[in-house]
């Protein structure tokens, strides 16, 4: 026992795609910018550059001196795209993620469209995440951008609340990469991810015990991280809008309304409890891939394309496996038609598999149970029941090793 008060953060970086981007075009500063559309190809952009201005070399290092009008505007775009993140600048004109670009194009059309370059993001992910670890080392992952840190017993984790060591945190992520972030430091997980959203871009947010009254419950229960639109559509009907009204309710009547486990939870969450400790490690369930595609396809008229975007799926899940070393044993697909219906489909085989062959002949059988009547808009590919490679016992032969890598034309036309 520390005899310390527990204080947990939730460090969120700012915009991250966006502000990534502009350390990369700093030119755009200030100005709406969303990060959309598809992925980046290395030197596309250098050889445009050097195809209509052939008087001027643009190296990678030239990328700051492009003049503004050379870069797209949204309202050029004309796709199925979604918005991967925004600037604060677009976002005042109600841009926002996952909204579909041709909807922000009619809310902002002026703004500048850059594809994503998640190769620059994962590498400033791991480069703030060094950073932190070497200043409070028990920090939970929580995705390319956010991470939960126990402040704890870290030194400055309980001066000001917290604010002392968050400040440091920042600071030094500024000064290492120019990035910012935003911190909410809290007794616990639940009330510090609302924090970190109180002071946003580049702020710092600390609430006490006894600040769950004044702070949290005016609050509307979406803020809750676990509550989504379908339980606050309900909890709306019941005359429940804040986390305060939620909060008076009677335990008893909230277990009755959403089952024993969910009412106990958000009676738990409105009073601002929760005990779940920060996670260094933790095992992933499943690794999965998918894409949206530009146009809604056919399984039977576009039966080529459909199969070799679903072999390439089956290639990238399967590297995942390997690059982190494991197996999985329940192959699962994702499908989203035209009319945003979806369905899923799984098979649970005998044999642990991290081959991408494997993968793609256990997901064709998944595909045969599933209503290929409509056109799709997305496909996905999933592996489940995961488990360490090295961990499977060699003489039970559960492991099914990967074959000689075949290319996508040897599986084109066994889709579907």
């Amino acid at each position: 026992m520390t005899g310390k008060v527990r204080r947990i953060a939730h460090l969120d970086m700012d915009a991250f795609y966006a502000s990534v981007e502009l350390l990369r075009y700093p030119q755009l500063k200030g100005m709406p910018v969303v990060i959309g559309g598809g992925r980046r190809r290395e030197d596309d952009l250098l050889a445009r550059l050097t195809a209509e201005r052939p008087d001027e070399e643009w190296t990678a290092q030239t990328l700051h001196k492009i003049p503004l009008d050379f870069f797209p505007q949204l309202s050029d775009y004309a796709g199925r795209g979604v918005i991967t993140t925004a600037t604060y600048a677009a976002r005042q004109f109600g841009v926002g993620s996952a909204m579909g670009l041709m909807k922000a194009a009619k809310l902002c059309p002026q703004a500048i469209l850059l594809p994503v370059d998640f190769t620059q993001y994962r590498h400033y992910s791991q480069r703030f995440k060094s950073i932190i670890t070497e200043i409070a080392p028990v920090m939970e992952n929580r995705g390319v951008d956010e991470v939960y840190i126990d402040f704890t017993d870290v030194p400055g984790g309980q001066r000001q609340g917290g604010k002392v060591l968050a400040r440091l945190i920042q600071k030094a992520i500024f000064d290492d990469t120019g990035l910012t972030c935003s911190v909410g430091v809290a007794p616990n997980k639940l009330l510090a991810k609302m924090a970190s959203e109180f002071n946003k871009p580049n702020g710092i947010a600390i609430v006490q015990e006894d600040d769950v009254q004044t702070m949290i419950w005016p609050l509307a229960c979406r803020k809750i991280n676990g509550i989504g639109p379908k339980a606050d559509e309900k909890l709306k009907s019941h005359g429940i809008g804040t986390i305060g009204q939620l909060a008076a309710r009677d335990p008893q009547w909230l277990e009755q309304s959403f089952g024993k486990r969910t009412g106990a939870w958000l009676h738990a969450a409105a009073h601002g409890r929760d005990d779940r400790p920060v996670v260094t490690e933790s095992e992933p369930v499943s690794m999965s891939r998918e894409t949206t595609f530009d146009r809604d396809l056919h399984a039977l008229k576009d039966r080529a394309e459909l199969g070799a975007l679903f072999t390439q799926l089956c290639e990238q899940v399967a590297l995942d496996l390997q690059r982190k070393g494991y197996v999985g044993k329940t192959i699962g697909i994702k499908l989203r038609f035209d009319d945003f219906q979806i369905v899923t489909r799984d098979h649970t085989g005998t044999h642990y598999t991290a081959d991408a062959k494997e993968i793609r002949r256990l997901a064709g059988l998944c595909l045969k149970r599933a209503p290929l009547t409509k056109r799709l808009r997305l496909l996905g590919v999933r592996v489940g029941a995961l488990a360490k490679e090295d961990e499977i016992p060699a003489m039970s032969a559960a492991v099914s090793k990967p074959a000689k890598p075949e290319t996508a034309d040897d599986w084109t036309g066994q889709l579907f």
